[in-house]
């Protein structure tokens, strides 16, 4: 395996680490609800854009196999990961309802 015939790959120029909200100006961070909201948005982005992709293959339109694949797993990851944060949530919420006043 030659690492300069991976680092030519045009895919992975475009994945770059997600940035941290920004404290407002009144030292506070973005609110969780509002956090969550932005993430199930980018979910759901992402698994439109699949669904163009797969559409756009089925139809004969100028969309390559490989990147009708690149978009579903994109969108498959990222509701992978969304469904093992809520139940992180749900997990914490009950057990926050089991400890005693």
């Amino acid at each position: 395996m030659n690492v300069k015939d991976i680092a030519q790959l045009p895919e992975i120029a475009f994945i770059r680490p997600r940035e941290t909200p920004a404290p407002t100006a009144g030292g506070e961070a973005h609110p969780f609800a509002e956090v969550l909201k932005s993430s199930l948005d980018e979910v759901n982005t992402l698994q439109q854009k699949a669904d163009a992709a797969i559409t756009a293959l089925a139809t004969g339109d100028k969309m390559s196999l490989h990147e009708t694949m690149i978009a579903m797993e994109q969108a498959d990851v990222s509701f992978r990961l969304m469904m093992q944060v809520r139940n992180k949530i749900v997990e914490a919420y009950q057990e926050i309802m089991r400890m005693q006043v």
